[in-house]
């Protein structure tokens, strides 16, 4: 009997969920693969030791234990950040390792140099976690909507200023002091500069960009405006006027030209977004074909971002089972058919505007 052996980098909340899951669904995910899950090695260096459960588990302060480990078929990276999560990664990659990663920020900064060292060395990269969270976003724009141009997507994709909003919305708070109650929660960090300025739902759409259009996307291209200065004087006014208010990100085809933006939003209390309230995440995508999607749950946590974590690993583990490799492109379209977008400038983008 095969066995799919797994080297983890980071024993944070997402990887001591991973690992959790692994525990908890072996059976059940042998069923499915054909293979059972090993967890061969932990990296932590901040682990003084692992629950007891994973006795069998070897704990490693050293990255490069799991880089030359010839048994781990596939390391996951969930520590976050861009360095050195990217060194680490092309590291595995390097040795021929399928890798799984979370992070959003990394990819959407570094994903080409990434994706291009797992085309060279023939491994595959899973990355269904980095913008939905829990929610399929990523295996939806690659595989299930592949017979559409995808004409527009719309997200809610930050938790953290969408909770922020809702308080503001159904309690009338002032933004700082629904920001200390997510703060309080734990549905913010400390510095929430990434959710409330938008930066983090930036990321989730870039990289959904790069899916849906087959685009290299800069970052810096992207409009962005945070939530920081939305007063609860227009979330009254929006009210009155048959709106909520959400950070939405958006993007719209236009022609040969792709408009992408992300600030804050009136939306009709009769639209499907209108409803997506708390921490939660939507996206609703829109297909020539297919006509409007909509995809709503977690996006992010421990339990939700583990399971999209684990879907990466049964889909290698199913090619490693059945010895093929990328029958569906890293992003979706094949590498020659990748070209730079072109973004609409904000300057001409015409829509109607609340003063």
């Amino acid at each position: 009997m095969k066995d799919i052996r797994v080297g983890l980098i980071g024993f944070g909340t997402v990887g001591s969920g991973l690992a959790q899951t692994l525990f908890e669904q072996n059976e059940r995910l042998f069923r499915k693969v054909g293979a059972r899950f090993v967890l061969s090695r932990v990296v932590d260096i901040n682990l003084p030791k692992l629950p007891d459960q994973f006795a069998g588990t070897t704990l490693s302060r050293d990255v490069n234990d799991i880089f030359n480990d010839p048994d781990i078929d596939i390391v996951v990276e969930l520590i976050g950040g861009l360095e050195p999560a990217r060194t680490f990664l092309l590291e595995a990659i390097s040795h021929k390792k399928h890798v799984v990663t979370a992070n959003k920020a990394l990819l959407s900064i570094h994903g080409k140099e990434i994706f291009e060292a797992a085309v060279k060395n023939n491994v595959e990269v899973g990355f269904e976690a980095s913008v939905g969270g829990g929610i399929p976003v990523i295996k939806a724009l690659k595989e299930g909507l592949v017979a559409n141009r995808i004409l527009s997507i719309m997200g809610i994709m930050n938790g953290t200023a969408n909770y922020i909003l809702t308080k503001m919305t159904d309690e009338d708070l002032p933004f700082e002091e629904a920001l200390r109650t997510a703060q309080e929660l734990g549905f913010a960090e400390a510095d929430p500069t990434y959710d409330i300025e938008g930066i983090d739902t930036a990321h989730k759409l870039a990289i959904s960009l790069s899916l849906a259009y087959g685009k290299r996307v800069r970052l810096e291209d992207i409009y962005r405006e945070g939530i920081a200065k939305t007063s609860p004087l227009d979330i009254e006014f929006a009210g009155d006027l048959g709106y909520t208010i959400k950070l939405l990100a958006i993007a719209i085809r236009r022609g040969g030209l792709i408009e992408a933006r992300i600030h804050p939003t009136m939306i009709p209390f009769d639209h499907i977004l209108a409803s997506v309230n708390g921490n939660f995440n939507a996206f609703h995508l829109m297909g020539d074909n297919s006509g409007s999607v909509f995809l709503y749950g977690q996006g992010a946590g421990m339990m939700p971002t583990a399971s999209a974590v684990v879907g990466d690993l049964v889909d290698i583990a199913r090619d490693i089972m059945a010895g093929t490799w990328r029958r569906v492109p890293l992003r979706s379209y094949k590498k020659d058919q990748i070209e730079d977008i072109h973004l609409l400038p904000m300057d001409d983008v015409v829509t109607n505007y609340y003063f």
